[in-house]
């Protein structure tokens, strides 16, 4: 269902404020904000945020004056705090993982061994899919000490999160608009970037495939 526009902004907040700010897209939302807005338009479920578990859902029914109900399997279960590991060995420096993270808990360069920062890992696994070569692994984080209303995750980092998140999108869309503006102006002077050529295509291909190659040569060779 479309989010609708007319959903009051304090209501968002207050609803934004019962999610445990993973950005983890479980609820079928792109992130918290997203499903707060849903929520307050009437078109999602007070039942779809595994990682705020039943804390999140009472918070949710009493704010919103809705009956409670058990988390919706559908969007997954309510799993104990992980964080993010990288193999620093096995790590090709695609980058691809510094693009999927939602709060940018990730640094590395291109080509170069990439890190988590572990005390900005949400958990939000995002980036386990879009690796090459499965070198990210989760790793139990432990309870953290004063986590209310969440046993796992107390306000001051949720709150982190929150701001860390809306600064990526700022960034990306700052960036997107540079980009747009350069290449208006390129068009405007006829001097438009070059597009790849096939053989830088296949270039490009060729040294990942050579990376994760390697990786799996060491893996093969760790294990003989």
């Amino acid at each position: 269902m479309p989010i609708s526009a007319n959903a009051p902004p304090a209501l968002i907040e207050r609803i934004d404020a019962c999610l445990p700010q993973t950005q983890c897209t479980q609820c079928g939302y792109p992130r918290c904000r997203a499903y707060a807005e849903a929520l307050a338009a009437g078109s999602a479920g007070i039942n779809q945020c595994p990682p705020g578990g039943d804390v999140t859902i009472r918070a949710l029914s009493a704010l919103l004056h809705a009956t409670p109900q058990p988390l919706d399997p559908r969007f997954g279960s309510h799993k104990p705090r992980a964080r993010a590991v990288i193999d620093e060995t096995l790590c090709i420096g695609c980058r691809k993982c510094i693009d999927a993270c939602p709060v940018d808990a990730i640094v590395g360069a291109r080509k170069l061994m990439h890190t988590v920062i572990a005390r900005e890992c949400t958990g939000c696994e995002l980036c386990l899919p879009p690796c090459p070569v499965d070198c990210i692994a989760m790793v139990p984080a432990g309870l953290t000490s004063g986590g209310r209303p969440w046993p796992e995750y107390p306000l001051a980092e949720t709150a982190r999160w929150r701001v860390r998140t809306e600064k990526r999108l700022e960034r990306l869309a700052r960036t997107k608009s540079v980009r747009r503006r350069k290449s208006a102006d390129n068009a405007a002077s006829t001097a438009a970037t070059t597009p790849l050529l096939p053989n830088d295509r296949e270039k490009i291909r060729a040294e990942i495939q050579a990376a994760i190659d390697r990786v799996r040569m060491k893996r093969k060779n760790r294990g003989n």
